[in-house]
């Protein structure tokens, strides 16, 4: 966990620290009024009344039983009323789910400085103020960036105690994806009443030994010189254009013991190479025998395509300007019993719990009401009686969201 802790002697100069000077024998000044008297003037509380802050954030996701659940924390910065936090605090995204985050500020004293932010007691420091969000708030926002005030319930009453921009971004290992066309050429035949039926494997060298499967093309039938159709691939399954990949040639058998024709062991970084020079490389054959080298075969192995695209992700398009709507149909026919009876899905619970409509409609709209700009959902019913005595199969209204406490 980078940044982990604070150091005060190596930390202060690189966190917005200011160290003593040599021969500085000054004692300490205190409070800058001036700045008190401006933050006060604002509504600033607890945060940023004191020169001698040394904040650090701690980040928690809300369950649905109110419980909180740690995500992380910051580094602490010391002596600074407006810290720039460098750690990051990595969360699974879900955009199917409400994931309420709430964000607290400590000042954390002294004695904790040296020590990993994991080993530090909450209870022992002093509570600064506290901001709320879900993360879906957070990741809609062009920039990406969401500004929240800070309350403390310090003293008298909750106040205002500063403010927290959070800042959200994707970290997906590469949104690179390579499409590649292969084609052979002089393969060795390995049926005797036939062509062979060939397919390659690709496989990923690792570091631990041996190699993981990455894909399979499909077969060509009857073929020595074959064509196959375009195959995508993220970046993440090659780890980088540097690492070694084996690529194998088999003739497909339908009981499932194919026939190695070649391997060739090649990277990324030079399937391109072949592609840019439209050159081919040769195929060899294993030697059953250690001490012999593998024998290079006839065949050749070619890049028709190598083209590499950028793939948005769903955070990219929601950061846009893309919207999700959200479209209820309810069904008020009598096959879902009397309303007045708690066996119907419409019945009415005095106690408040909700019936199996209001249920769905709240735990879906929860979620997309963060994605949707004016929050204004249609929805539609059907054999319900209107307030003018008539039968309606299809009537609709809007319904502006009122989930977003």
């Amino acid at each position: 966990m980078g940044c982990g802790f604070s150091d005060i002697k190596g930390g202060q100069q690189a966190v917005g620290g200011t160290p003593a000077r040599p021969g500085d024998t000054a004692a300490d000044p205190g409070p800058n009024e001036a700045v008190v008297l401006f933050n006060k003037l604002r509504g600033y509380g607890s945060l940023f009344t004191s020169m001698e802050s040394d904040p650090m954030t701690v980040v928690y996701l809300k369950k649905k039983d109110g419980a909180l659940e740690e995500i992380g924390r910051t580094e602490v910065i010391m002596n600074n009323l407006e810290p720039a936090w460098i750690q990051k605090i990595n969360i699974n995204f879900q955009f199917e789910i409400a994931q309420p985050l709430v964000f607290q500020v400590y000042d954390v004293d002294t004695k904790y400085h040296n020590v990993p932010v994991k080993s530090i007691n909450l209870k022992d420091q002093d509570f600064l103020g506290e901001a709320n969000c879900n993360l879906s708030e957070i990741v809609t926002k062009q920039s990406q960036s969401l500004t929240l005030n800070l309350y403390s319930d310090k003293g008298h009453g909750v106040k205002t105690a500063g403010s927290l921009t959070v800042h959200a971004e994707e970290t997906a290992s590469s949104r690179t994806v390579v499409e590649l066309i292969f084609r052979c050429s002089n393969l060795e035949n390995k049926d005797f009443f036939s062509k062979s039926d060939p397919f390659l494997k690709i496989s990923r060298i690792v570091e631990a030994g041996g190699c993981v499967p990455v894909c399979k093309t499909e077969v060509v039938t009857n073929n020595l010189n074959p064509t196959w159709k375009p195959i995508s691939l993220g970046m993440q399954h090659f780890g980088s254009k540097e690492n070694p990949l084996i690529i194998e040639c088999f003739d497909f058998n339908s009981n499932g013991d194919h026939v190695l024709i070649g391997k060739v062991q090649t990277s990324l970084l030079e399937v391109e190479r072949l592609h840019k020079e439209t050159s081919g490389i040769h195929f060899v054959r294993p030697s059953s025998d250690p001490r012999d080298h593998d024998k290079v075969l006839k065949g050749e192995l070619f890049v028709n395509q190598y083209v590499e695209k950028h793939v948005d992700s769903f955070v990219d398009y929601i950061s846009s300007g893309f919207e999700l709507n959200f479209m209820v149909a309810v069904d008020f026919t009598g096959s879902n019993g009397n309303p007045r009876s708690p066996t119907s899905l419409h019945y009415v619970d005095p106690s408040g719990r909700l019936n199996a409509y209001q249920q769905a409609i709240t735990e879906v709209g929860d979620v997309i009401q963060f994605y949707n700009a004016d929050k204004y959902f249609p929805s539609w019913g059907f054999g319900g009686r209107l307030p003018s005595g008539v039968v309606s199969h299809c009537y609709m209204h809007c319904v502006k969201s009122k989930l977003n406490n």
